[in-house]
């Protein structure tokens, strides 16, 4: 059993912190102030090519697995742009796997390269106000016209959708009292987002200023049949698909921003001095230093874990719902170790450690809450009765 990163595993590691280090915490703060999509990251990590990490070499990308995704999304995190940096690209390493998935040849050559190129930003709607992660009782519906689908309805928590130029869409396309099973009668789409018809409301939160996420207003959205993806009504099987590479990912990114975040609380310890001594050395602050790291290192194998048997094409599901339920937790408790070990500087935004804080909230709550890792666990794994 060999825990260490192979010599292509270290060279993408190594090639996304030098990319990564010619963005400062300066421009993470002004990010974080003025809201604006953090464009040159995005084009940096295009122009070297790694926005297709995942995609299959024959449309445009490298053909790399979950694991060199979960790598390169936790370097991002972890060089001081946290989940904002790791958000504005995160779709593009596990967005499309439905396309690549369960589309036709044609889809593939026209939907896949330009994601793997970075000339095409898109955003994924699923959630909406009513339904949570109750995904079967969706009710934005998508009516087939001729060779156009006709959706309207809203989406809410969409994230990228104001600088989205296309959008991967799940929508019911027939009615849920008219369907065998719930998860029936739900299809999945990939098409150009026409602002024409799809009004696009920001939500302001408390973190990841940079990375906008939306409710959206769809009237008379027309999607072409062409766009549709696979078979009409099974949308639901095809999202599930990219579930688990979402969850790990995520993970990967929480470990991210929950290392970074304990070194800077290290960095300050050592450094600070109060009654003629450094911080560090006190027992008070030291431990809970250590039992942060002790935390990561635990959720960071977990993450690899998920990743290796996603890749293998075991069963990752329990591993990968495991790994963002203690990633989550294991970096917003070193983010918050790290405002309290800054004291009260840690609430000043010139340590950005209060920033992290903020956005270890992300990850915790989503893709899936806490709670339902827990119930899935406990029924997947336990065997024990369904509690919902």
């Amino acid at each position: 059993m060999n825990f260490e990163l192979s010599e292509q595993q270290e060279s993408i590691r190594e090639a996304i912190e030098r990319i990564c280090a010619q963005f400062d915490d300066q421009y993470w703060f002004d990010r974080d102030h003025d809201g604006r999509f953090p464009e040159e990251l995005y084009r940096a990590l295009a122009d070297d090519g790694w926005l297709g990490m995942c995609i299959s070499e024959e449309y445009g990308g490298a053909g790399l697995g979950v694991t060199e995704a979960a790598i390169m999304m936790q370097a991002i995190a972890q060089s001081g742009g946290g989940m904002s940096a790791a958000s504005a690209v995160h779709i593009n390493l596990f967005g499309l796997n439905p396309v690549a998935v369960f589309g036709n040849e044609e889809q593939r050559r026209r939907m896949l390269p330009p994601v793997a190129r970075g000339e095409a930003k898109s955003c994924f709607a699923v959630t909406e106000p009513n339904t949570g992660l109750n995904t079967t009782q969706l009710k934005l519906r998508a009516v087939k016209k001729g060779d156009l689908y006709v959706v309207n309805g809203q989406k809410v928590w969409i994230s990228t959708a104001k600088v989205a130029d296309n959008i991967l869409l799940l929508a019911r396309t027939t009615p849920l009292e008219e369907v065998n099973k719930p998860t029936l009668g739900l299809s999945l789409f990939y098409t150009p987002f026409d602002r024409s018809r799809i009004t696009v409301h920001e939500i302001e939160k408390m973190g990841r200023k940079c990375v906008d996420s939306n409710e959206l207003f769809f009237e008379d959205f027309e999607i072409p049949a062409e766009n549709l993806i696979g078979e009409e009504g099974r949308g639901f099987e095809y999202i599930l698909h990219g579930m688990n590479p979402e969850r790990v990912l995520i993970a990967a990114e929480a470990v991210g921003l929950g290392r970074v975040a304990l070194q800077r609380a290290t960095a300050y310890a050592k450094d600070r001095n109060v009654f003629n001594r450094p911080i560090g050395m006190n027992q008070g602050i030291q431990h809970p230093l250590a039992q942060n790291w002790m935390e990561l290192e635990a959720a960071n194998l977990m993450v690899m874990r998920a990743a290796w048997e996603y890749d293998s094409g075991k069963d990752c599901g329990a591993s990968a719902n495991a790994a963002k339920f203690l990633a989550g937790e294991a970096g917003f408790n070193a983010c918050q170790q790290a405002v309290m070990t800054h004291g009260g500087f840690g609430y000043a935004k010139q340590y950005h450690v209060e920033r992290y804080l903020r956005e270890s909230l992300i990850p915790r709550i989503a893709p899936i809450s806490p709670q339902l890792v827990l119930c899935y666990i406990a029924e997947r794994v336990l065997g024990l009765p369904k509690s919902y």
